[in-house]
C-alpha cells in the first residue's frame, strides 16, 4: 500500500479561531441574558427587551461569519488548484464603476507657475547661506 502524504490541515480546524468564535457567540449570549435580566427588572424598559433580542442575532452572525469564511476559503483554495494563473475574471471590478483618477495640474498653467513662483520666493532663507560660497 503506497503511503499516503498528510492531509492538510483543513481552514475550519483552526483552534484559535474556532476559540474566538466560541467566546464572541457566548459573550453576546451572556449579554442577552443579562439585558433580559434588566428587562425583567423593576427598572427595565423597552430598550432592554430591544438588546435582549438583539444580542443573541450578534451571537448568530458570528458563527455564520465562521462558516462563510471557512467557505471563501476552501472556494480561494480550490479555484488556485483548477484555474490558469492570473487573476481570476469573476473577481475583477468592471469598466466604468470607478470614478476616473484626477489628473494633475499641468505646468503650463500661468497662474499656478506665479503661485509656486511667489511660494518659492517665501520659502527662500532671509539671510545668504555663507557656507555655499
Amino acid at each position: 500500500m503506497p503511503a499516503s502524504p498528510p492531509p492538510d490541515r483543513p481552514a475550519h480546524n483552526r483552534p484559535a479561531l474556532i476559540a474566538l468564535v466560541v467566546v464572541a457567540a457566548l459573550a453576546c449570549l451572556a449579554l442577552g441574558w443579562w439585558q433580559w435580566e434588566r428587562f425583567e427588572s423593576a427598572s427595565g424598559t423597552g430598550q432592554n427587551l430591544g438588546y435582549a433580542l438583539q444580542w443573541p442575532l450578534f451571537a448568530g452572525f458570528a458563527v455564520f461569519a465562521y462558516f462563510r469564511f471557512v467557505r471563501l476559503e476552501r472556494g480561494a483554495g480550490e479555484d488556485a488548484d483548477t484555474a490558469p494563473a492570473g487573476p481570476s475574471v469573476a473577481r475583477e471590478i468592471p469598466a466604468g464603476i470607478l470614478p476616473e483618477r484626477p489628473v494633475a495640474a499641468r505646468d503650463d498653467d500661468p497662474e499656478l507657475a506665479a503661485y509656486n513662483s511667489y511660494l518659492a520666493e517665501l520659502n527662500r532663507p532671509a539671510t545668504p547661506d555663507r557656507s555655499a560660497g
